[in-house]
């Protein structure tokens, strides 16, 4: 017990949901197997059950942990075939990237069917998959360097998704 009075608990049980989340993320190639495992742990941790990832990435399970067993990870040759049958099945498309026309993370409205789409850690998302997409976010970034690492910023733009989308779906 504190002087507070309070007892504290570390590693508390997660948080029920009522259902599976809507948000998907996409990854394309990443050049680091540590940031898409990251990426895969921070997923987990906001309940979201798929991911797909492009390339033949090894998740690394000691850094992704139990996440590994709770995030469905498909894996895909290309992300645009996949972009367009999500987007026909009503998901919104929003890329993590510092992009013409892009919004601020903090003001962008997410809805529950979403599909987060990461980019790579040095080419950011590709021609071809920004076309596709609804909207494009990014992370205000206030000193150098400037832009936050992949995973960072899916873990980031991940606690904004969840803080508007509530603890459902």
């Amino acid at each position: 017990m504190t002087d507070s009075g309070f007892s504290h608990q570390r590693h508390k049980p997660a948080a029920d949901l009522p259902g599976a989340r809507e948000l998907v993320i996409a990854c394309p190639p990443m050049r680091s197997n540590v940031n898409l495992s990251r990426i895969v742990r921070a997923a987990g941790c906001c309940g979201v059950t798929r991911m797909i990832v492009c390339g033949r990435p090894k998740i690394d399970r000691k850094i992704a942990r139990d996440a590994v067993d709770q995030v469905e990870i498909e894996f895909r040759s290309s992300l645009p075939p996949v972009l367009k049958k999500l987007k026909e099945d009503g998901y919104q498309l929003v890329g993590l990237e510092q992009a013409t026309n892009s919004q601020s993370l903090y003001e962008f409205p997410f809805v529950p069917r979403t599909v987060l789409v990461v980019g790579h850690e040095r080419l950011g998302i590709e021609d071809g998959v920004l076309n596709l997409l609804d909207f494009v976010v990014e992370i205000p970034v206030y000193g150098k360097p400037l832009s936050y690492n992949a995973a960072t910023a899916t873990s980031i733009a991940l606690y904004e998704y969840c803080r508007q989308c509530g603890s459902y779906k």
